[in-house]
């Protein structure tokens, strides 16, 4: 496939290098590739470390990814929560899978949704400011490595720029639920492989970002969990995602065992992991990370709240807080309609 290689190099190397880990430089050991080592010359981070930032927003995240600071992904359900992080000023999103799945069909995390609706919510969301990656939950790629691959470019086409795929069997659960099961090694880089074999067989290459997850540190433990994932980063994956890491201590031990493979920390408040703020993270050495539940926990709040207010009182009024419906309309886009329609020269909004 272009642009795939497979390293069969064996010899080691004793040179140094800098990679970031946070706001600080720590020198890591380098080594040559290991045999079956996957390695794509045009995706390495070096590329990634000068100039602006990109208007395409996967190449937006390599950069992001290759430089200093931690990439800090809100958990978004539906328009209005997208419209929400980007007007809170994030500069990337995460769709969550838990999220989309509530969102879309009102139903818990349980292998419930499809890649179609997983594909229909991203063609929206990353549509809303073409420039902000979104990166997105995948769960297990949906079936085998032809259903994998499938995924990757009908997430590409609609407009991800990354997406992660993890190690459960294919009932899969939220991360943070008990009860897991995982595949086998093989089956895991399996689907790796599959992913990064659809990435980078998209003509004239792709950007795309394949994030390995595995599920596997409640089920075997953390050394089997950090195993795997240096297994995905070999056969590919770009970035280590461990779900349910639980104390700081996990967090930096398993960003140190893959470094300099960014590591990607997933914070539900109430789960499994403790509730880092980003700074925390980053001083940890976490390169994303992605609060996954945050719209739709405090949507649940707020429309509750709502709902038991109309219901006891009659009116919605103290529950809109003073938001008129331009006001509404307005977090919506209304302005860039507007705007839009009048270049174009339409007069149909000039009064709203």
């Amino acid at each position: 496939m272009p642009g795939l290689d497979y390293y069969s190099k064996t010899e080691n190397t004793n040179s140094t290098a800098t990679f970031s880990n946070g706001n600080e430089q720590v020198p890591s050991k380098t080594e040559a590739p290991r045999p079956g080592e996957y390695f794509n010359p045009r995706l390495d981070p070096k590329n990634y470390l000068d100039g602006p930032l990109s208007v395409n927003p996967a190449t937006r995240l390599r950069q992001m990814l290759a430089r200093p600071g931690i990439v800090v992904a809100p958990g978004i359900c539906d328009g209005i929560s997208a419209r929400c992080a980007l007007e809170a000023g994030f500069e990337c999103m995460y769709q969550s899978g838990a999220a989309t799945t509530a969102s879309r069909l009102g139903q818990p995390d349980l292998a419930i949704a499809t890649m179609n609706d997983f594909v229909g919510a991203a063609q929206m969301v990353c549509s809303l400011n073409p420039s902000v990656p979104v990166i997105a939950d995948a769960d297990t790629g949906f079936g085998g490595p032809a259903n994998v691959a499938r995924t990757v470019r009908q997430y590409i086409s609609a407009g991800v720029v990354g997406m992660h795929i993890e190690d459960q069997v294919q009932t899969k659960r939220c991360g943070h639920l008990m009860g897991k099961q995982v595949v086998s090694r093989a089956e895991f880089l399996t689907r790796i492989r599959a992913a990064v074999i659809a990435r980078d067989s998209i003509p004239g290459g792709s950007d795309f970002v394949i994030i390995g997850r595995t599920d596997s540190a409640q089920v075997l433990g953390m050394e089997e969990a950090v195993t795997r994932l240096k297994l995905a980063a070999d056969a590919g994956a770009d970035v280590c995602f461990i779900e349910g890491v639980k104390t700081e201590e996990l967090l930096r031990s398993t960003v140190a065992a893959l470094a300099p493979k960014p590591v990607l920390v997933n914070v539900i408040s109430g789960g499994l992991t403790p509730s880092f703020t980003s700074q925390e993270a980053e001083k940890m050495g976490a390169k994303i990370i992605i609060f996954s539940l945050v719209s739709c926990v405090a949507m649940v709040h707020a429309v509750r709240a709502a709902m038991h207010s109309l219901k006891k009182t009659g009116t919605d009024f103290s529950s809109a807080k003073g938001m008129d419906p331009k006001s509404f309309f307005e977090v919506m886009g209304l302005n860039e309609v507007i705007e839009l329609d009048a270049k174009a020269g339409g007069s149909a909004f000039q009064v709203v």
